[in-house]
């Protein structure tokens, strides 16, 4: 049996990619896409720098820190490039994107689509993080581990059943 037995059993090839997070996996914007987050959260208004973070952390469920030497380099870049504005409204610099960018933005829809999807899917664990669901990471650990030893012991049907019965008891709760 090779190292990598898992590799075709699950999202991303590691076991716990199923929960959106996985040694090596890819970071939450790849490469130019933080672009385009911030020109299609342009394209519904005007923002200043730290409302474009606090956004892009809200739609990943806090997940996703969005850094000011992310944001402001690339502010920065998009209005080198002529694809946003900036004036000073209150102390503070707004930014507005223009027709080249919302050209810009209609060029891959799909890839703007694909971000903030992704971004929705870290938004439901996002929710679950809290210092309550802490309390029963113990108990996670010591059920999966449960689990697997049975599984040795059964065969997986088994306990996919008990473990779909429990999933469904939670979310009844």
């Amino acid at each position: 049996m090779s190292k990598n037995w898992w590799g075709g059993m699950f999202p991303g090839g590691q076991p716990w990619a199923a929960f959106g997070w996985a040694p090596g996996a890819p970071r939450f914007f790849e490469a130019g896409e933080v672009r385009m987050a911030i020109l299609s959260l342009l394209s519904e208004g005007p923002k200043h720098g730290y409302q474009l973070m606090k956004e892009m952390s809200e739609r990943s469920g806090g997940l996703y820190k969005a850094s000011a030497g992310s944001v402001y380099p690339t502010l920065q870049q998009l209005e080198d490039e002529d694809l946003v504005t900036s004036d000073q409204q209150g102390g503070k610099r707004v930014y507005r994107i223009t027709a080249a960018g919302r050209r810009e933005l209609q060029k891959d829809p799909e890839r703007v689509s694909r971000i903030w999807k992704r971004a929705e899917s870290w938004e439901d664990w996002g929710q679950c993080w809290n210092p309550d669901s802490a309390l029963v990471f113990h108990t996670i650990g010591g059920v999966a581990r449960a689990s697997v030893h049975a599984i040795r012991r059964v065969g997986p049907e088994p306990v996919r059943n008990i473990l779909e019965r429990v999933r469904k008891e939670l979310e009844d709760l």
